[in-house]
């Protein structure tokens, strides 16, 4: 009696596994280049486009390179179904992607505490030997800098922190009359991600950062939708004791 039920648990057990292996060797993923992609907004409709389709399992994508990676059953529906249904969007049309393309983007950072040519230099000589900056160019009459990167090889992010490890303080800049920028002290441990996340629900707000050895944080805002003077106060409430500072006196030689 033992010995037959032992024989079907693993008749059971073997069952099992050869299902489980039939099941994912039916998905499959695909990952490609959508162009017209710029935006979450824009991501957020080519998920409801793709999700029409039968058999997609999931679909993730990376804004800055502009690509879309979609899991799929590869027993319901095929690469060139996925493909025909993005290009009938029109604006969403898919190409092939690899890790060895090169996706040159741009952007630019307002950076407040960048006040002199020392201080870009200082910017220039350290993201120069990362992999992934094609370029860069300064304007220290704005305080900002223009980086071209090749976003198959580094991203937004990880040039922010690098910046930040500095001691600069960057966020988006935009050339745009509706747009101004602010820049405060800040307590030394209200310098966190919390502080950003708060800052950033504020009404009026597209971009914030700090920088824990500057006491700093740096705002990008709309000026139709705030005023400096509202902003700060908005700030004070969200519990952050934020002051601007005094004109800086650059003393870099």
């Amino acid at each position: 009696m033992k010995t037959t039920t032992f024989m079907k648990t693993l008749f059971l057990m073997a069952f099992l596994i050869l299902t489980s292996s039939s099941l994912m060797a039916q998905t499959d993923s695909i990952t490609v280049r959508i162009k017209g992609m710029r935006c979450e907004e824009c991501a957020h409709k080519v998920k409801n486009v793709v999700k029409k389709l039968p058999g997609i399992e999931g679909i993730s994508f990376n804004i800055e390179r502009r690509t879309a990676s979609i899991a799929y059953d590869a027993k319901k529906v095929c690469v060139d179904s996925i493909e025909a249904r993005l290009a009938a969007t029109g604006r969403y049309k898919a190409s092939a992607y690899s890790p060895t393309d090169t996706i040159i983007r741009g952007m630019g950072l307002r950076i407040e505490d960048m006040h002199c040519q020392n201080c870009y230099n200082r910017i220039s000589q350290r993201l120069q030997n990362e992999v992934g900056i094609d370029s860069m160019a300064p304007h220290l009459d704005k305080q900002y800098i223009f980086v071209r990167y090749d976003a198959n090889r580094t991203c937004k992010a990880y040039i922010r922190r690098i910046l930040g490890g500095l001691g600069f303080t960057p966020v988006n800049y935009y050339s745009g009359a509706k747009v101004a920028y602010a820049y405060y002290n800040i307590p030394e441990d209200k310098t966190t991600q919390e502080t950003i996340d708060e800052v950033l629900i504020i009404d009026g707000v597209e971009d914030a950062n700090v920088n824990a050895r500057q006491k700093s944080l740096a705002v990008t805002y709309f000026t139709d939708e705030t005023t400096a003077e509202k902003l700060l106060a908005d700030i004070k409430v969200a519990g952050i004791e934020a002051v601007v500072p005094p004109a800086h006196e650059c003393d870099e030689k």
